[in-house]
């Protein structure tokens, strides 16, 4: 067995008083004093903030999951062709992406709990305009500002983890939010079939509403502060820009926060185009949709947690990043194949075998690639995470527009989409990160340290 890689000391005032060790996160006082105070709370209390941090960025997957075995509905009940029902995902996909552009650096000026409370609010009033829109187009737009609103906690839980771990444990609690945020993609398909039958499409977003909600009330009432007021920056857009200009000249840091992209991009050609393929392509009911989505979701957070609590500290992150790079692209032209007939007539249970790989592959790509780039942006967590979380959904909503337009009686689109992604982000990792030139793929590298310009803006 290789020899477990060394932890990182602690870099900012917040991993000192985080109570990370090698047998995981642990609640301790924290030497800063009552600055962050959700540093200083008992185990119990940890416990039921990493729960909020799960719903949290939860909340991405739910807004998007939970309504897709409708979409064949709402396309019948609007009167609107398939590609316009699609556009309502890649509408949340945007709003999500350039929602967090201004949620991050919002949260590295004036702390954490305020944008992300007034985001959660804006989020329940436009989950409750989906609920009562007329025509597509409107659901549309509301959709956009549902995205635009629910990315505040998208972006700030990950700026929140990045305030209280770095190194070794912060990979690991990525694996662990994947735990709790993953049950979302299992639920909620399900969870919205079941609704359909006592209710419309338009009950979803009901209870997407009461679920925004509850996480108002989460967030008030247990989520502390995290981001002490000397770490906060008072610039304004100028020296988030500046911050965010550096943050793109870290070449590494760039060729991670591509190589997230890219992954997540394949990840939502498959949101994206599984309720069609599956369902209308090949006659499958929303039940056994629902099903199959959870089963791959099962894979996704099963090697997730196998990265968290085995390959963590044993095997370098960019190791398991490679392997997990190389099973994505390999299960990606194993569907290009079986999709275009090179193997004849291929029945639904290759399909959703090669789908379950794929997916479960991203348990490795997505955790250690955005830990891998918050790592080398201890100063600037707000805005790293805005940049990464912006690029993905930008990318994602690409993929699975993409998709959308290529046609809807055919499963090859899907497959084509997800193999240029997985391409793209191996070149990205390659190029950029170029990994065999690091010494210590967990931050122990020569480059592994943000860059100073980063730091001093940030």
């Amino acid at each position: 067995m290789p020899e477990p890689t060394t932890v990182p000391q602690p870099d900012n005032a917040a991993d000192a008083v985080s109570g990370t060790g090698a047998s995981g996160p642990a609640a301790v006082p924290p030497a800063a004093g009552p600055s962050v105070p959700g540093l200083s709370t008992p185990r119990p209390a940890g416990l039921l903030v990493t729960l909020i941090l799960g719903g949290l960025t939860a909340l991405g997957p739910l807004s998007m999951d939970m309504y897709l075995p409708s979409l064949p509905q709402i396309s019948e009940t609007l009167h609107s062709p398939v590609a316009t029902v699609q556009l309502t995902l890649t509408a949340c996909l945007l709003g999500m992406a350039l929602g967090q552009l201004v949620a991050g650096p919002m949260s590295d000026r004036w702390g954490r709990r305020r944008p992300l409370l007034t985001g959660l609010v804006v989020y329940v009033l436009a989950t409750a305009g989906c609920a009562l829109a007329p025509t597509a187009e409107i659901l549309i737009g509301v959709r956009l500002l549902q995205g635009l609103a629910g990315a505040a906690g998208i972006v700030i839980a990950r700026a929140v983890v990045r305030d209280l771990y770095s190194g070794l444990e912060m990979a690991r609690f990525f694996s662990t939010l994947m735990l709790i945020s993953g049950t979302a993609p299992i639920l909620a398909p399900a969870f919205g079939g079941q609704v359909m039958h006592f209710a419309d499409w338009r009950g979803i977003f009901a209870v997407l509403a009461l679920i925004g909600v509850v996480l108002v009330v989460l967030v008030a009432r247990w989520l502390h502060e995290t981001l002490p007021h000397e770490r906060r920056h008072d610039g304004g857009i100028g020296q988030s820009l500046r911050t965010m200009r550096d943050l793109f000249a870290d070449r590494v840091f760039s060729g991670y926060l591509l190589t997230a992209s890219f992954g997540f991009a394949a990840l939502f050609a498959y949101v994206a185009a599984s309720s069609f393929v599956i369902q209308e392509i090949y006659g499958a009911s929303p039940q056994t949709y629902s099903l199959l989505f959870g089963l791959n979701s099962v894979g996704l957070i099963a090697v997730g947690q196998i990265n968290g609590k085995i390959l963590v500290g044993r095997v370098r992150l960019d190791r398991a990043l490679a392997f997990g790079l190389a099973v994505t692209v390999a299960a990606a032209a194993a569907l290009v194949l079986m999709t275009s007939g090179a193997f004849g007539a291929v029945g639904l249970v290759p399909v959703a075998a090669g789908l379950f790989v794929l997916m479960s592959a991203m348990g490795l790509v997505m955790p250690n690639s955005s830990a891998q780039a918050l790592m080398r942006t201890p100063h600037a967590a707000g805005s790293a995470s805005a940049l990464l979380g912006t690029s993905q959904f930008l990318v994602g909503a690409v993929a699975s527009a993409l998709v959308g337009l290529a046609g809807e009686h055919t499963a090859v689109p899907m497959a084509a989409v997800q193999l240029a992604c997985g391409a793209v982000a191996v070149l990205s990792f390659v190029a950029l990160v170029r990994p065999w030139r690091r010494h210590d793929a967990d931050g122990n590298a020569p480059e592994a340290a943000a860059p100073a310009r980063a730091g001093r803006n940030g």
